[in-house]
């Protein structure tokens, strides 16, 4: 079959590209860069969307040319500026049910969550509801599938904040640390959806979960376990709201691009646990999907893992470092005016020096704001790169004496480079 695999190169989609490839199948991925498909998984036919904008059946066709079957593994966690839950995960699959019944595309395979429903205090599980039960109201052949948290080679989402929080030294702090959590491995989620497009599950609704739930923070120690860290001091059982007002700073974040798993949209869903009944699967597999010990045990953690639970933990420290750095230099740049050009004064004319110092420092001030915002980050650090480059070679033709001044300003300069090579290297795209 000919299958069209939303999210194709996520955290579920692309597990379940392969699986469906290995049994067979032709996969053609959809995401919105086809670019970074075929770099994942070169083996898939990639299409290039962004599904937020395909709002009607018309805009759908094109992109159904040719399918057999479709899975819908995209989704949202919060409205940002990349994201817009409702459109992707309502609006878009209304109008991708209405493109596949006009076209004679019977099977549909939805992935969901388990406790999803219509008076949610979150627009995710709102949207979600709404849209499965769009879905179970159509004349398709549909499956709807709710994993529990999903847990993966790769990090992504819930799984990446696990590592993150795993990674911490000495301590382990947790919010809401007895609430009951149920994870899937997400080849089980592949095994499933792959029964899905097999026929075998034709219009039913399952929970993918483990059978027995752990708490929050049995999951976050085993995970620390798993990933070779050292056993915490102290677990650190920290007050609800702290959560909360971080998760409001991440939504903050948001806004400029950064898609935090840390959003108030994940501490309302940890409030409420994540949870599911196993025993749906367990009497059509004849077992359960496996417990969070045999997921972690089936895919054993390398220095990779431990080197990116460790970098996901300094990287907002090292980004927030940065861009004040480049923002307050530019601020006392204004404020220090005079005596920044008593610097330079008498080694170019004054108007000249006026100027140097006045542009140099609403310069900084931008660069340092433009690593804020995610989509310029990394330009804004080359960009750091080249302005120091040439800070240095003006001091080398203006101001030498300053490369053996005692503090070492110019020598100061040289980590301020490697830090700006090093936020740009980690700063990329799933």
């Amino acid at each position: 079959m000919r299958v069209l695999v939303l999210g194709g190169y996520g955290l579920i989609g692309l597990a379940v590209s392969k699986r469906l490839i290995a049994d067979g199948h032709t996969v053609i991925g959809l995401g919105r860069s086809s670019a970074r498909g075929r770099a994942l998984l070169p083996e898939a036919d990639w299409r290039q969307a962004d599904i937020s904008k395909l709002r009607n059946a018309a805009d759908w066709k094109p992109l159904l040319d040719q399918v057999d079957a479709v899975v819908n593994a995209a989704g949202a966690l919060q409205d940002g500026l990349k994201d817009n839950v409702t459109a992707i995960q309502f609006t878009a699959i209304k109008a991708l049910v209405e493109a596949c019944e006009s076209l004679g595309i019977k099977s549909l395979v939805q992935i969901s969550a388990p406790g999803v429903s219509d008076d949610s205090e979150t627009v995710f599980y709102r949207t979600k509801a709404k849209a499965d039960q769009m879905v179970t109201s159509s004349a398709l052949d549909w499956t709807i599938l709710r994993p529990g948290l999903v847990i993966a080679p790769q990090a992504y989402g819930g799984t990446s904040l696990v590592r993150t929080l795993a990674a911490v030294p000495w301590v382990q702090p947790l919010i809401l640390a007895e609430t009951p959590v149920q994870t899937v491995a997400v080849d089980d989620v592949a095994q499933a959806v792959s029964r899905a497009i097999a026929g075998d599950l034709n219009r039913k609704d399952i929970d993918l979960v483990e059978t027995d739930p752990q708490s929050l923070s049995t999951l976050v120690l085993a995970v620390r376990s798993w990933l070779g860290f050292a056993s915490p001091r102290l677990v650190l059982a920290l007050p609800s709201f702290i959560g909360m007002a971080m998760a409001k700073g991440a939504d903050l974040a948001g806004w400029l691009g950064w898609r935090s798993a840390l959003r108030s949209t994940s501490v309302s869903v940890l409030q409420r646990g994540v949870t599911g009944d196993a025993s749906d699967w367990e009497a059509i597999s004849g077992r359960p999907p496996r417990s969070l010990e045999q997921t972690l045990r089936d895919m054993p953690s390398t220095v990779q893992e431990r080197v990116y639970a460790r970098i996901m933990l300094a990287f907002p420290i090292l980004l927030i470092l940065l861009s004040l750095f480049w923002i307050v230099s530019g601020v006392i740049g204004l404020t220090e005016h005079d005596r920044a050009v008593s610097v330079i004064q008498g080694k170019m004319p004054d108007t000249l020096a006026h100027l140097f110092v006045r542009s140099g420092s609403i310069i900084d001030i931008l660069v340092g704001a433009a690593m804020l915002f995610r989509p310029t980050t990394r330009l804004a650090c080359f960009a750091s790169i080249l302005v120091s480059i040439g800070y240095l070679t003006g001091a080398a033709i203006f101001t030498p004496e300053l490369w053996s001044d005692p503090l070492g300003p110019m020598i100061k300069v040289f980590p301020g480079i490697g830090l700006a090579l090093a936020v740009a290297a980690l700063t990329q795209e799933r």
